[in-house]
């Protein structure tokens, strides 16, 4: 896995409120405190396909080797939790979806336009949408990019990580540099303009200089989309246990500072505008799926240990919910055969917890969060509000790292590598600013429309 600020996002678990603390079913939206999001009949889709042939070194993901070909009754659970996901939320309309895991490259094209089927007869999908499919480039993973293309897909992210074969082996990847190549030149002639690419830093043994090197080489090569990843050591995983045990060692904090900066100004020359923490695009070749995250929009989570937000206005609410799916993928599907889905887990989402996730994900952004945009979620208390008048606020505009201004609240350029340092300062401020409200409108008694802690529920239209 890999750090906050610089991780993929795969229908994101922002565990940033205390509302992820219990497991509940349902949920009083009527309670002080729970928040009505803007309306919308729109949302996006992640799709979860959890196998991959063999497990890579560094990773700690949902993902399982499969014992025997499920295909079949994979395929067959995907759109029935896909149908009961999207008949609960009532969206009219997908406006993307990521198949992700896993390696989704590993499912039959069939499966992948079956599930878009799905999405088609009981949703509006548009052929605009973008449709995002992982792949890991092996021979295999190549050679049904076409078949993948003609169902649907049109949009590809490759996981090169790196094109060292050394590091590759250590990262234990069942590919090789030749394989990344062969497979990005593949998917840009089928797709050009739409290949994304991923790339891993602060690997075992490597330095800076070698990093740079390699990056200028993968750029060469790259289409529209590049993302940065940086690794980091998760306890369980085998590059865990070998730098404990001294067998590997990896660069130092200071050092992995640098390689982000580097790549950062190594990609704006190239022509690749930063606009997310780890992601990077030429010819407005961003990524729509990923912004529907960041601009905290509802999408839906489909698979063994998917995660989704949304209104489950089928059964009558009008409260966000975080939902996780079932991890275990045996579990999953007889679960989504016995009940026509998976979901292990939803709570819903208070006020509170709903302006935190705006701000985490909002600040991942080069633009950040207007105030246009926090108002659709706080229109009775603005980023002045809640933030000017904090001596740490003026701090950090102080020394350059964070912007509060007439466009919203952004961090600088500099501000953005530091993102994690600012937000528990951040986060403290909003709850603090919510709570007293809370407790000031506790103490006044119920005045007005006050179902929603004082947020009137959005009406369509």
């Amino acid at each position: 896995m890999l750090r906050t600020c610089l991780t993929a996002v795969r229908g994101p678990a922002v565990c940033v409120g205390r509302c992820f603390s219990s497991e509940v079913s349902g949920g009083d939206s009527t309670l002080p405190g729970f928040s009505s999001p803007p309306f919308s009949t729109e949302a996006s889709l992640y799709v979860h396909w959890p196998y991959c042939l063999k497990r890579c070194s560094y990773c700690n993901f949902n993902k399982y080797i499969p014992r025997s070909d499920n295909q079949d009754v994979m395929l067959e659970c995907l759109q029935r939790e896909t149908e009961t996901l999207l008949k609960l939320s009532q969206v009219s309309r997908i406006t993307s979806v990521f198949f992700g895991g896993g390696t989704p490259s590993l499912a039959r094209p069939s499966t992948i336009a079956a599930v878009l089927e799905t999405v088609a007869r009981h949703a509006g999908l548009s052929e605009e949408a973008e449709v995002t499919l992982e792949v890991n480039p092996t021979p295999i993973g190549s050679s049904k990019l076409e078949d993948f293309l003609h169902a649907g897909v049109n949009r590809f992210s490759i996981g090169v990580q790196s094109l060292r074969d050394d590091d590759l082996k250590v990262l234990g990847r069942d590919h090789n540099s030749q394989h990344a190549l062969q497979t990005v030149a593949e998917a840009r002639r089928l797709c050009p303009g739409r290949v994304s690419v991923d790339v891993m830093f602060g690997r075992p043994g490597q330095s800076v200089a070698s990093w740079e090197l390699e990056l200028d080489e993968l750029l060469s090569v790259c289409d529209d989309h590049v993302s940065l990843y940086q690794l980091t050591l998760e306890r369980g995983t085998q590059l865990f246990r070998q730098v404990q045990k001294g067998q590997l060692s990896v660069p130092s904090d200071d050092i992995t500072a640098v390689m982000y900066d580097s790549a950062r100004r190594i990609l704006q020359k190239r022509g690749y505008l930063q606009y997310e923490v780890s992601n990077f695009a030429r010819n407005d070749a961003i990524s729509q799926h990923n912004m529907s995250y960041w601009k905290a929009s509802q999408y839906l989570g489909v698979g063994p240990g998917a995660h989704g937000r949304f209104v489950p206005r089928g059964e009558g609410d009008v409260c966000r919910e975080a939902r996780t799916q079932t991890l275990e993928p045996d579990v999953w599907l007889r679960e989504v055969q016995q009940r026509s889905h998976g979901t292990r887990r939803r709570i819903p989402l208070t006020h509170l917890a709903l302006l935190e996730e705006v701000l985490v994900m909002g600040l991942r952004l080069i633009d950040g969060i207007t105030h246009q945009h926090w108002q659709l979620f706080s229109p009775r208390a603005d980023l002045y509000q809640i933030l000017s008048s904090s001596s740490e606020v003026q701090d950090l505009q102080q020394t350059g790292l964070l912007i509060l201004d007439d466009r919203g609240l952004r961090c600088s350029w500099q501000g953005l590598a530091l993102l994690d340092s600012m937000l528990p300062t951040l986060l403290l401020l909003l709850e603090a600013y919510i709570t007293q409200g809370l407790q000031e409108q506790q103490a006044r008694g119920p005045i007005g429309d006050q179902r929603h802690g004082g947020q009137r529920v959005s009406k369509p239209g």
